[in-house]
């Protein structure tokens, strides 16, 4: 299929051919839910710990005589129903990541950018580069073409003064083809891509 491709400026810029194996899918759900879950559970940390009742610096002796008290029968003061023992069944150090096929990951992109085509949110640009480093220039070319939540792909390299340029702008993401992933393009609104992009995507799915 054919798409339009525009300038930042937002001109006119030819046309760009689009592979329906990558663009033209229609998208499942499921599988795009299975890329993201592996994808945030790989980003947690798995750092969180509570300390054990083996773990709690306290006197292990037994608190009071077993028999004659007419109280319940405790031993040590570390146990977890008491104030200051140890947590019982807390959290500890492990991994959240689990496998997933590659051929499910590479699915799973193909479907997210099929669902932003049919979206009506894929927009197609020549080249990602900016004259100057300036934020506030590149705020208003982002508001002429109605740019306002987007995650912007070029290609291997990156044009450094639009990469600095677009920074700090609120709910703009800038990568290189090479960190083009599912949970990026669905969180946000707008997915931009240069031509060198989709012929890097081109070549990586043929």
């Amino acid at each position: 299929m054919d798409l339009k491709v525009t300038t930042l400026e937002g001109k006119d810029a030819g046309k760009v051919s689009l592979s329906d194996a990558i663009f033209g899918l229609e998208p499942r759900e499921d599988i795009i839910a299975r890329v993201v879950r592996w994808q945030l559970a790989k980003k947690q940390q798995g750092t969180h710990k509570s300390k054990g009742r083996s773990e709690i610096s306290r006197t292990g002796a037994k608190m009071y005589k077993q028999k004659g008290t007419g109280r319940a029968r405790h031993h040590s003061a570390r146990a977890p129903q008491f104030r200051g023992g140890g947590t019982a069944h807390g959290p500890v150090v492990r991994s959240h990541a689990h496998d997933l096929p590659k051929q499910v990951r590479a699915l799973g992109l193909r479907h997210a950018l099929s669902a932003k085509l049919k979206a009506d949110e894929l927009i197609i640009v020549d080249d990602l580069v900016a004259s100057e480093a300036k934020t506030k220039a590149l705020v208003g070319t982002f508001a002429s073409l109605g740019l306002t939540n987007a995650l912007f792909i070029g290609g291997a390299e990156l044009d450094g003064n639009f990469q600095l340029a677009a920074r700090n702008i609120p709910n703009v993401d800038v990568l290189p083809i090479q960190g083009i992933n599912v949970y990026d393009i669905l969180r946000r609104g707008k997915l931009v891509l240069s031509k060198a992009a989709v012929e890097a995507l081109e070549e990586r799915f043929k």
